[in-house]
């Protein structure tokens, strides 16, 4: 195995540098993965223009790979051995606290960089911390004990696995926060990478009517969530989205909105208070709007409307988003549009951004690959 590790590394707001870094020693209950797939969302594109904490960083929070080397203690308690294909959240928990023991280390204060400056976290951990790789853009991975690992299943590639990020969140967010099953009705704004992933959860959930929002430059996204199982697809610049949203539900409104509009301030969840149904709606949100001064408080208490937060998954939606993959059901293949070399990371991100103008859904970052 090579001394040293290639790594793209941000060193300053909207920066990145590729480094040699040197190979870590792992310790008996540690592991080194070899990564194939580091996955970048639009939480990275934050990240890499205004860091919350300081740098060197080695972004990439979104991993999949083959464990390369693997302490005795690590395998023993992960059952994975050198050679195995593992997707790696992001999180890395105590396993001492409450959340831990209740399964939701997505939550533990260990993991929470927003709340513990000392936090582990793929992709937020700076890399002046022992060990050095904690982050997906670089060549290897290092894997604590406490990592969160899933074995990939055989017949899923490492770059389809790569979708198990968002694949996830769509899970989580639709079936598990929202509660959409059997025949529900459901709104889902924003044909991005979230969305498009949570209209596939809830077709397979089995909802009644699926309708999703978008604008006239996602003519491309909104086409392919109709392929993935969307029932109506609404381009809310050319027509009236609450007139054809109640027109579709005869006046009765949807029983679920989850709004993936990350950034596009406060119409698209105004929308979803008016197109939720008369009473119990629920409507589920990423937390971009710093401010809401003229929130309809009153009319979402008068309809009973259960607002929830879109925060992350946990172990059993990574697992189903793996099944999901796996199943074949779904050309899932089509949600992954872009892949770059190590030494491209900044044009990466930059496309995710939008400053390409390509029509990007979930770009990938392959360290491996040739520049």
């Amino acid at each position: 195995m090579a001394e040293k590790v290639l790594a793209a590394v941000r060193t300053a707001p909207g920066h990145t540098e590729l480094r040699e870094l040197l190979m870590p020693n792992i310790p008996d209950d540690g592991a080194l993965l070899k990564v194939e797939v580091a996955g970048i969302c639009g939480t990275d594109v934050k990240m890499y223009a205004k860091p919350p904490f300081p740098d060197p960083v080695i972004m990439g929070h979104e991993n999949v790979g083959v464990i390369a080397k693997a302490g005795r203690t690590f395998s023993e308690r992960k059952g994975l051995v050198e050679g195995d294909r593992v997707f790696v959240e992001h999180y890395v928990g105590c396993y001492r606290c409450e959340w831990c023991h209740l399964g939701e280390y997505r939550h533990c204060e260990a993991t929470d960089w927003r709340t513990n400056p000392d936090a582990r976290r793929y992709g937020y951990t700076s890399a002046d911390n022992e060990y050095h790789l904690w982050g997906g853009f670089a060549q290897y991975l290092y894997l604590p004990w406490n990592s969160v690992t899933h074995r990939v299943p055989d017949g899923v590639s490492a770059e389809l696995a790569g979708l198990v990020t968002p694949l996830s969140n769509g899970i989580e967010w639709a079936l598990v926060t929202a509660g959409v099953k059997y025949a529900s009705t459901v709104l889902i704004q924003g044909p991005g990478q979230q969305g498009l992933s949570q209209v596939v959860a809830c077709k397979q959930a089995g909802a009644s009517l699926i309708i999703v929002t978008g604008t006239t430059k996602d003519a491309a996204r909104l086409s392919l969530a109709r392929e993935l199982g969307a029932d109506h697809v609404i381009d809310v610049t050319r027509e009236d989205p609450l007139t054809r949203i109640l027109e579709l539900t005869r006046g009765r409104g949807v029983d679920v909105v989850l709004d993936c509009t990350a950034g596009a301030g406060a119409a698209p969840v105004l929308l979803g208070i008016d197109a939720l149904k008369r009473r119990e709606g629920t409507m589920v949100v990423q937390g971009e709007l710093a401010a809401f001064p003229d929130f309809p408080l009153k009319k979402l208490t008068e309809k009973s409307i259960a607002l929830k937060s879109a925060r992350g998954h946990r172990y059993r939606s990574c697992e189903l988003a793996l099944e999901q993959l796996a199943s074949g059901r779904f050309p899932l293949e089509k949600l992954s549009t872009h892949s770059f070399p190590l030494a491209e990371a900044d044009r990466a991100i930059r496309t995710v951004g939008g400053e390409s103008g390509e029509d990007a859904v979930h770009v990938s970052l392959l360290p491996w690959a040739a520049a």
